[in-house]
């Protein structure tokens, strides 16, 4: 039923609230509805959250958007881990009523002796509920406009006070008060929002090639592990490995996917157990369980969490095959089915059937995550969950967050908006995106835009630059400028991006033209690399990734979301956008405005327009700007010169601090 003040379209709230809205500590998200009534008189508008303790906290006031009639926003920042609720309290504000008709009225002295009148008794209820401190303030007021030996405008003007607005507003009469809500958020700890990620396979870190013969042989745990070091040097957060488990032999893939293996091949991690184990074992060529325990310890001396990969799936030889046939698809020629994803086939695959003894299924899912979790992984990157029931995920997830809701897990779901956002729904921190394929000025826009605006209570984004199974024609073709335009976009438009290694040596050779995958792609075999030999000869985009980094610890508007701005160039290739902070009164603390010159095969000269007010500066004001790529300075001001070399530097960004 509509309340007396009618509260409508109240967000973010996930499918009708049996699903919790996003949050994470220490960031602000906005609450927002329409708010209205019949008639001219005034309303007023506030969120009242209740903390995971139960607490509520002091309201949050409301404001009006000037640019959506009706819409009514408030910014909340959960200072607490854990399960939320916020109600929309909508009012009538007589107070706001008196106001707006006497300043009308009395200075053309219509129903002037009412207009005070009614003023005095709507100041005699905010003095009752008025702060001691306030309360002598209000009376005083009382006593003037009550006072007919005084001019009229001198009455009126103690009524439009500065100070005694100030106490008016914060002790507002309320009437007719709705209340719409309560509406579950979750905060969750600052990594599901913020955090650089660096992947690579622990069989590739330490390889070496026989200069004779040319024999590989493959990395370990322990050799992994002296690879952290490089890593944390760069200033990522998390190490995400792929699977670290048996693979299997039967229809084992050979290299660049073919189907013709050699006897020394190591096939695709992701083709999970053998006769050696299943999910909850280590690959032995790897080591131990030893090994891997060591190895997140060494990562945590270094400050760097491991992700660890979760692919539901099954290579033909794992052993659930023997002991749970019944948890796959059978066909008709009695064969079990292997997955696909036309015109991909991955006959080392046999997809796991979860209609089939679902409760087995999750219990035995279960028992792998809590195992893996009782090893220091507390972050997991989720193999194509969309190929799985939304309803499976919401249970398992449930139940990790009500035991251990520190634990992270991250989507890897390149499918439907409709999938993506429903992962997100039903639990997941994160998700890949569409990113890999924005690269147009135009597209970026809205798809920036729609992650940090429009989906960002659903599914927050990790945008990776490149995956072993996504090496996009921007990259193959682009250059180094490519890499690092890339780079630049990933680390700035999101609080959270990825790298998976080799980026850095700007691996670009696709396997065939048209195909995003790799030639010689490691998920196939052993990639032996020179990391020292290419920083040492200036090949390396390390340094590169390592200033982004940099510049992304330093500048809070970098590690939060919902507070980016898309401003204008003259130039179809020159992207703009900005991120700011702002304090609890709403006024911008610092800013970052990123230029980037999206073509990289050509130098872009044009005028760049700046939305001044997003950036906490007046209109016509001028303000020094910092370059953190090239150390430089300048004073920019609404419309500013940009000259960009791709083979120079391809962007600036741009820090703003301490906003006049």
């Amino acid at each position: 039923m509509v309340g007396r003040i009618p509260v409508m379209d109240v967000t973010p709230v996930v499918d009708l609230g049996r699903h919790p809205a996003k949050a994470t500590v220490g960031e602000p998200f906005p609450v927002s509805a329409t708010v209205f009534r019949e008639g001219h008189d005034r309303l007023g508008a506030e969120v009242v959250l209740t903390d995971p303790e139960g607490r509520r906290r002091p309201p949050v006031r409301m404001t009006a958007d000037p640019s959506v009639p009706d819409r009514w926003t408030a910014w909340l920042t959960p200072d607490l881990p854990g399960g939320w609720t916020f109600e929309v309290h909508a009012w009538s504000d007589p107070v706001a009523t008196w106001q707006h008709a006497a300043g009308i009225k009395i200075p053309a002295d219509i129903d002037t002796e009412l207009m005070f009148t009614e003023g005095r008794l709507l100041l005699e209820r905010v003095a009752e509920e008025a702060a001691p401190e306030d309360r002598d303030l209000v009376r005083a007021a009382v006593d003037a406009a009550a006072d007919t030996t005084r001019p009229v405008p001198a009455r009126f003007a103690v009524l439009t006070a500065p100070e005694l607005v100030a106490v008016l507003a914060r002790t507002p009469v309320r009437e007719m008060v709705t209340v719409e809500g309560p509406y579950p958020a979750y905060a969750d700890r600052e990594r599901a929002l913020f955090g650089s990620w660096y992947e690579f396979f622990p069989r590739s870190e330490g390889a070496t090639r026989d200069p004779v013969s040319g024999a590989v042989t493959g990395g370990t745990l322990r050799t992994a592990a002296e690879r952290l070091d490089a890593v944390a040097a760069m200033g990522f957060d998390v190490v995400y490995l792929p699977p670290i488990h048996p693979i299997g032999r039967v229809n084992r893939k050979g290299p660049n996917n073919t189907l013709t293996p050699g006897p020394d091949d190591p096939g695709s991690p992701w083709a999970i157990g053998s006769a050696e184990g299943g999910h909850d074992a280590v690959h032995p060529d790897l080591g131990t369980i030893d090994d891997f325990d060591a190895f997140v310890a060494r990562a945590g001396e270094l400050g760097l969490e491991v992700a660890l990969d979760l692919a539901l799936q099954a290579a033909p030889d794992h052993p659930w095959v023997e002991s749970h046939p019944e948890w796959f698809t059978t066909r008709a020629d009695g064969t079990i089915a292997y997955a696909e994803n036309p015109p991909k086939k991955y006959q080392d695959i046999y997809p796991i059937n979860f209609d089939n003894d679902p409760k087995g299924i999750y219990r035995e899912v279960l028992r792998v995550v809590h195992h893996w979790m009782s090893h220091g992984v507390r972050i997991f990157r989720v193999d194509n969950p969309h190929t799985k029931p939304v309803a499976f995920w919401e249970h398992l997830l449930a139940e990790v967050r009500r035991t251990d809701p520190d634990v992270v897990f991250l989507s890897e779901a390149f499918t439907r908006p409709a999938m993506m956002h429903a992962l997100g729904a039903v639990g997941f921190h994160q998700s890949y995106t569409y990113f890999t394929w924005r690269t147009a000025k135009g597209e970026l826009e809205e798809y920036l835009t729609e992650l940090a605006r429009e989906s960002d209570h659903l599914m927050r984004p990790n945008l990776f630059v490149n995956t072993p199974d996504i090496l996009h024609a921007y990259l193959q073709y682009g250059g180094p400028a490519a890499f690092r335009i890339r780079a630049v976009l990933a680390a700035t438009g999101s609080p959270s991006w990825g790298v998976y290694a080799g980026y850095e040596l700007f691996e670009h050779v696709a396997v065939r033209p048209g195909s995003e995958e790799y030639l010689d792609s490691e998920k196939y075999q052993v990639r032996v690399r020179d990391w020292a030999g290419a920083e040492a000869e200036g090949r390396s985009l390390a340094p590169y990734l390592t200033r982004l980094n940099h510049v992304r610890r330093t500048h809070p508007a970098l590690r939060l979301l919902r507070n980016l701005t898309v401003h204008r160039s003259d130039d179809d290739s020159v992207l703009v956008y900005s991120k700011a902070t702002r304090d609890a009164a709403g006024e911008v603390e610092e800013a970052v405005i990123v230029v980037v010159n999206l073509d990289p095969h050509g130098t872009r000269e044009t005028m760049v327009h700046l939305d001044l007010a997003a950036l906490g500066v007046p209109d016509g004001g001028t303000f020094p700007v910092h370059d953190e790529l090239t150390d430089q300075t300048w004073t920019w001001g609404a419309t500013n010169y940009v000259r960009l070399d791709p083979h120079d530097e391809p962007a600036h960004v741009l820090s703003v601090r301490k906003v006049p």
